[in-house]
């Protein structure tokens, strides 16, 4: 009988010049953007708990450990297959491939400790901890710090590719400061998980069916059931409020093609934080969880200690919120998810930010609403805020501001409790003084020394964000010259023959050097917004390497925006020329395309985006 020895694994003991297979049959790795805020999130927040300014990484040692849970591996020729943690492990291997970047960036002797975490050297090879053949281009590439191309590829290397551009969007450096080494050795020595390591398969793989099959643990939902229940005396009402949780949670699980078991958790998330947080923790080392966080982390227990804000704890109060309350707000929550995911018309906000992967978006959406509005005072108040924070987040992607999960949780705290329950023409005058006296606009900011979207270009950052803003200003003029809107098709990268960035100017130094004074300025005037359009990537792959006097004959049969560089835009379109003397846009062809010409293409850019995200748009919602 093969042995099966439980041994507690820190990430260094885990991960020390050892690597993981993983059998070809096992499902791809699945997590999602939430999964990975989450994670990190709550890694921050225990380190933080503990962490004093100018305390040293030794001071580390004495922080508070973590625990991961744990993975099963089996021993096979050779070989660790992981059976049970691949999700985790991979997770947790992209974000040392971040801290490592990060640390060998500033010089921190760190970066050498992390380095055997992700490779060990297999006789002058690099031999990735996670060793699987698929994967390792995307590994190499994101530890190189390379572009790395995901169309195409299996379902696992374009979730790697997303996971490691969430952690990057995330905020974790700004948020740690002076803290970031310390987290570091903190995370390596301080964070583990229980390694259940066997030399047989039959045995792994019993282990894992025993831990995933028998006695199920009761998830925080059903505590939260249970404990609201329990104070409901009558016995029709009793069962009248189990049998509507019941259906309301089947419906959050099951909801969509993809069946998601933890949908319904996420969901008293969403809703619990948006009615009810009334505290957040101190953005401070030392400080303690509040509401925000505790939420996050246990809301079935937050509920039971604070049945007062909530207004539970009688068996009427209980009835209320469970046959009433909590159903009409898992409803608006599908709402949300249903409009995130398929393009809606009066909803199309929500797809934004959802495309812009704007994690709190269902939170703040759920913040405005009361259980006695009707369906109307719901999508118009899901419209506003939506639109409100399209305008929002774009007015700081463009001016290089992060707006990731934890680099704006304070700031979403602070519109949720502002926008708590209004009424419809409240909400919009709150959303809409909000936004003219905002520091951050499409002109830049003054504060932070940002100088907008003019001075946009495109690097790792800003791809994501890029690609949005050219697919809006493009779908925009289409609208504005009688066309359809085909936002979603612009940005549908699983369709056949997807749309993507073009670069005007090819990347071809010499032909441009009588324009810029040296390469550094050439890139800088390449990758700039002006010179950037949306084109199907048949074309963009033909053409790329061509003069703009060799491409403007097929720019010119591509979408208006696109084409609107050549003359031929002008001369068939009357709702295209109606729509730039209506409105007095900066619209003009070219026959070369220069600096000069590009700097115009530029101010053009920034009239589109401030019609675009105007924010009349959010007043036109008042009743």
């Amino acid at each position: 009988m093969g042995s099966i020895t439980p041994h507690y694994r820190t990430v260094t003991q885990l991960l020390q010049s050892r690597s993981f297979s993983i059998d070809e049959y096992q499902r791809e790795y699945k997590w999602s953007q939430q999964n990975i805020e989450e994670l990190i999130t709550d890694l921050q927040g225990k380190f933080e708990s503990a962490y004093r300014t100018g305390d040293t990484p030794k001071n580390a040692s004495e922080y508070p450990d973590y625990f991961l849970g744990s993975i099963i591996v089996t021993k096979r020729v050779g070989k660790n297959f992981l059976v049970d943690g691949q999700q985790r492990v991979t997770s947790l291997t992209l974000f040392l491939i971040f801290l490592y970047r990060e640390a060998k960036e500033r010089n921190f002797a760190v970066a050498s400790t992390i380095e055997p975490l992700i490779f060990s050297d297999n006789y002058g090879e690099r031999q990735f901890n996670l060793d699987v053949t698929e994967r390792v281009p995307v590994i190499r590439a994101l530890f190189g710090g390379e572009e790395y191309n995901p169309d195409g590829k299996e379902e696992s290397v374009q979730n790697i590719i997303d996971r490691y551009r969430d952690i990057e969007n995330i905020g974790l450096i700004e948020g740690l400061g002076d803290g970031l080494e310390s987290f570091i050795y903190w995370l390596l020595n301080n964070v583990g998980l229980i390694e259940i390591a066997t030399d047989s398969d039959a045995h792994a793989y019993s282990i894992f069916e025993t831990m995933n099959d028998r006695g199920k643990p009761l998830s925080p939902v059903d505590m939260l059931k249970a404990y609201l229940l329990g104070s409901i005396a009558d016995t029709a009402q009793r069962s009248d409020a189990n049998g509507k949780w019941k259906k309301t949670v089947s419906e959050l699980i099951s909801w969509a093609s993809e069946p998601n078991p933890e949908r319904d958790s996420s969901f008293v998330k969403a809703w619990l934080r948006s009615q009810y947080a009334e505290t957040i923790r101190d953005r401070k080392a030392g400080a303690i969880d509040m509401d925000w966080e505790l939420i996050g982390t246990a809301f079935h227990r937050w509920i039971r200690d604070n049945a007062t804000v909530v207004g539970v704890g009688s068996s009427a109060d209980n009835y209320l919120l469970m046959t009433e309350s909590f159903p009409f707000f898992a409803r608006a929550y599908l709402k949300i998810q249903d409009a995130s995911r398929n393009y809606t018309s009066g909803l199309e906000s929500l797809f934004f930010n959802a495309h812009n992967d704007f994690t709190w978006q269902s939170t703040v959406l759920l913040a405005s609403l009361d259980p006695m509005d009707d369906d109307d005072t719901v999508n118009r108040k899901l419209a506003a805020t939506a639109t409100y924070l399209d305008i929002w987040i774009m007015r700081r992607t463009v001016n290089y501001v992060r707006v990731g999960y934890s680099a704006v949780s304070y700031a979403m705290w602070i519109l949720c409790k502002e926008i708590r329950r209004k009424p419809v023409n409240e909400l919009v005058d709150i959303l809409v003084a909000k936004l003219y006296s905002d520091d951050v606009s499409f002109d830049g900011s003054q504060a932070r020394g940002r100088g907008g979207v003019t001075e946009l270009r495109l690097n790792q950052f800003s791809r994501r964000y890029i690609y949005h803003l050219l697919a809006r200003l493009t779908a925009y003029t289409d609208v504005q010259s009688g066309k359809p809107d085909i936002f979603d098709k612009y940005v549908d990268r699983k369709q056949k023959n997807a749309f993507d960035i073009e670069h005007v100017w090819a990347d071809k130094y010499r032909r441009y050097a009588d324009e810029v004074a040296n390469e550094q300025e050439f890139d800088s005037v390449r990758n700039n917004v002006g010179g950037l359009v949306l084109l199907p990537a048949d074309v963009n792959r033909s053409y790329q390497d061509r003069t703009f006097e060799e491409k403007s004959p097929h720019y010119a049969k591509q979408n208006l925006y696109a084409a609107s560089l050549t003359k031929a835009a002008y001369q068939h379109q009357p709702q295209f020329r109606n729509f730039i003397e209506r409105e007095g846009l900066g619209f003009k062809s070219y026959d070369d395309f220069g600096v000069d010409q590009q700097t115009e293409r530029r101010q053009l850019v920034l009239e589109l985006a401030k019609r675009v995200w105007s924010v009349e748009r959010v007043s036109a919602f008042r009743v």
